[in-house]
């Protein structure tokens, strides 16, 4: 595992970067929720659906380390742990799940990201540190140990839309 990123530091970066989106999304007004904060325009809902949308890739990507190489699928499209995966994929891919989640509530995209957020952390439990410092790519092509990359995946860009979010 890289120098300073432990399993247990994973997982209380994991849970405290989602306990602080959660938090502080909940107190939100619709007003703020409304107001466009990114560089393509979504708004803070769609900030949010987003990030609840692609919770679940975490998981399958510590579900995809623990295949043995031979059984890896790269070639099926965009899928955690894609290696083929380019950023026009990733884009068009998140631009459908946040359309798909439109019609859904602020809490009902909490409720998503929570129930995922908790799926991510059982894998990230159920990971020795060998399996934690293999070397694995994301869908997004962030690349390195698994445990950098679910730091930079699941907590630090998290932590980065939580800002776009609330600002600052």
């Amino acid at each position: 595992m890289a120098e300073g990123t432990t399993k247990k530091e994973l997982i209380a970066a994991l849970k405290t970067s989602g306990d602080d989106l959660v938090s502080r999304v909940s107190k939100m007004d619709d007003g703020a929720l409304a107001q466009g904060r990114y560089e393509n325009g979504w708004d803070a809902k769609q900030i949010l659906a987003h990030v609840a949308s692609i919770e679940w890739t975490y998981k399958k990507l510590v579900e995809n380390a623990k295949q043995p190489r031979a059984a890896a699928r790269p070639d099926k499209g965009l899928d955690a742990g894609s290696a083929t995966a380019g950023t026009n994929a990733i884009d068009d891919y998140n631009a459908r799940q946040v359309a798909r989640r439109a019609d859904k509530s602020v809490k009902e995209l909490l409720l998503e990201f929570k129930e995922n957020r908790a799926g991510t952390i059982a894998a990230v439990e159920s990971c020795d540190d060998e399996l934690l410092s293999q070397a694995t790519r994301s869908a997004g092509g962030a690349q390195g140990t698994l445990a950098d990359v679910l730091r930079f995946v699941a907590v630090q860009h998290v932590e980065q839309h939580t800002r776009d979010l609330v600002g600052g």
